[in-house]
């Protein structure tokens, strides 16, 4: 009996201690919630004025990766706060890689292509929107807090679906866009799933954004109208040669029901209980259709203005 008893203490030991080898081998948790922002394909900073940087990080791919079991703030160590920006600083040697400081040191090209392999965003979309003849695939940038969000839905969304002076017309619905050329980094998304359709494959001929139409006559139209792309380079063309008067003009009347709306605002129209988009409608399930009228990241944009990371245990 008491053999016996031996027997199944050594092997719960046994047992306890390969759990708790696994549990340490194990990938590490999100513990300060980085990834509630960072888990979004697309998100982008504005670097140098003209440059960018994206900012997705792929979870399952980062925890497969050799670092998959360090936290983010073990090397990102001069994030203190939420939102944050221009926090780039990097510290390999608070937690690990102490021996190799040195080599490390020297090596900085590779920090900078540290993520590389874990993140998603467009490269290039070529669509028949005046917009894009002007302004950057990117192009929201006066608001440091938020522009990495709002840069976000260039892969969801045509520019006309928040900035249209919606009382200028009548009857509007949402839809998604015909096919576009895309060209991604990394996984596709957003645009290279239209979930109204049966080819959910990933071929060509699904890429879509969600665009705005109109009717007439019974007709459904997009909203924008493809000659105004010819007219917006003819403008880029001659920009220069305009005098200051004939320059406003044309920019007023490329803009005439665009709507500029603070960010709060925009938020709410699409992500709330009254949004202007249909989910359903739009062949989103009732799961993900919850998760876009009530998603928290909203909350960082329209509710809180910063959040700092508590001290605890000494770290």
């Amino acid at each position: 009996m008491k053999k016996t008893i031996l027997q199944l203490t050594a092997w719960v030991y046994l047992i306890s201690v390969l759990l708790l080898q696994v549990a340490s081998l194990s990938h590490a948790k999100d513990i300060d919630g980085c990834l509630i922002c960072h888990q979004y394909p697309g998100l982008m900073k504005i670097v140098d004025g003209s440059q960018f940087q994206p900012l997705h990080i792929d979870e399952a791919q980062f925890d497969e990766s050799p670092h998959g079991q360090a936290t983010c703030r073990s090397c990102h160590v001069a994030v203190v706060k939420v939102p944050h920006t221009g926090v780039s600083q990097v510290d390999c040697f608070k937690e690990c890689h102490k021996e190799d400081k040195e080599t490390i040191n020297t090596d900085r090209v590779s920090l900078k292509l540290f993520h590389k392999t874990e993140q998603s965003y467009l490269e290039r979309i070529d669509d028949s929107s005046a917009c894009g003849v002007c302004h950057r695939l990117y192009p929201h940038s006066r608001n440091n807090i938020v522009r990495s969000f709002v840069n976000m839905h260039t892969g969801f969304l045509h520019c006309e679906v928040c900035h249209m002076k919606r009382e200028e017309f009548p009857r509007l619905t949402y839809d998604w866009a015909n096919a576009e050329n895309a060209v991604f980094k990394g996984r596709p998304y957003g645009t290279f799933f239209n979930p109204k359709r049966s080819n959910k494959d990933g071929s060509l001929n699904s890429i879509s954004r969600i665009d705005v139409f109109t009717f007439e006559k019974g007709i459904k139209r997009s909203i924008r109208d493809p000659l105004d792309v010819e007219k917006a380079r003819s403008f880029l063309a001659t920009e220069k040669n305009l005098g200051k008067a004939d320059r406003k003009q044309a920019l007023d009347a490329f803009h005439k029901n665009t709507a500029r709306n603070k960010i709060s605002v925009a938020c709410n129209e699409c992500h709330s209980s009254n949004s202007i988009l249909d989910y359903r409608q739009l062949g989103f399930d009732e799961k993900k259709t919850y998760n876009l009228k009530y998603m928290n990241i909203k909350g960082l944009v329209t509710k809180y203005q910063v959040f700092y990371f508590p001290k605890l245990f000494g770290n």
